[in-house]
């Protein structure tokens, strides 16, 4: 199992200086792979009707490609991953390229992970409809891995149309797409079109359950889980050795083959601090 780290989106603030000094630290504690969560909008609590949810616009979210693409320059090895893109809200052309761009700046460290997503704030300011997000995704995976992979060419589908196009420049090879989330839907559509899944949830027996169907669904189309890969997320906050090993083993009994450790949300602290409980994780686990 590959171990990494949880970019802390809210805590890590805005200063360039230590973005770079954050990459670099992860990177030089042995980290194989970063995760950047995603979200482009915040709701206002104060707006009409109120707001609950796990976020609001008090909360600070990078944007995932213009920051890999910043933190591909600064490192060398470490694997870049949205965990996950909310790919729906977005046009997918552009996706394709922006991705594409990482790819290349990053020398094939990108990873795409994509969800659905749950703020339907977002898809109305973002202009796409919340309530097709679901076929609108499959689509795009398609979409997205033909205009990697192709000069040019022409797309009639429910939601896009591409008229002997294409972009340039092109990744050298296609970009990884794992699936996040857990509606029989999703887990479906992960294991047709997916070369992985990112768990939102512990190493239990609902994980247990989602692994067992995406296997069915693979078996019954003539794949294995050969290749398939499970990117699973731990959490510092309340923990301690003892108790990061045992969920550690949790996730590798059940079959993941990354996983990285969350760092915000357990307490004030800086880029030091955020990269000495890295450390810590990493050495309880390792």
């Amino acid at each position: 199992m590959r171990f990494g780290a949880v970019f802390p989106h809210n805590e890590v603030g805005t200063d360039p200086g230590a973005l770079r000094a954050y990459a670099l630290g992860v990177e030089a504690l042995g980290a194989t792979h970063l995760l950047i969560y995603d979200h482009v909008l915040g709701a206002d609590p104060e707006r009409p009707g109120g707001w609950r949810g796990p976020y609001d616009k008090h909360v600070a979210f990078h944007e995932p490609f213009t920051t890999f693409a910043f933190l591909a320059a600064v490192t060398e090895r470490i694997e870049l991953v949205t965990t996950v893109l909310i790919l729906p809200q977005r046009q997918t052309a552009l996706v394709a390229k922006q991705a594409a761009e990482v790819a290349i700046l990053s020398g094939d460290r990108l990873r795409l992970g994509v969800g659905t997503g749950w703020n339907e704030i977002e898809y109305e300011a973002l202009n796409e409809d919340f309530h097709t997000r679901g076929r609108r995704q499959a689509e795009q995976v398609e979409l997205l891995r033909r205009l990697w992979s192709e000069d040019s060419f022409t797309f009639q589908g429910e939601f896009h149309t591409v008229t002997a196009a294409g972009i340039n420049p092109r990744p050298a090879r296609p970009i990884p797409i794992w699936f996040g989330g857990s509606a029989p839907a999703l887990l479906e559509r992960c294991a047709r079109l997916g070369d992985g899944w990112i768990p939102l949830m512990g190493p239990n027996e609902a994980a247990q359950g989602c692994i067992d169907t995406i296997r069915r669904h693979r078996e019954a189309t003539g794949r294995s889980m050969d290749g398939f890969a499970i990117q699973a997320q731990s959490q510092y906050r309340g923990g301690n050795p003892e108790r990061w090993r045992a969920h550690a083993d949790k996730w590798r009994a059940l079959g993941a083959t990354h996983l990285a450790v969350a760092t915000h949300n357990a307490g004030p602290t800086d880029v030091d601090g955020h990269l000495t409980r890295v450390e810590e994780y990493l050495q309880a686990v390792s």
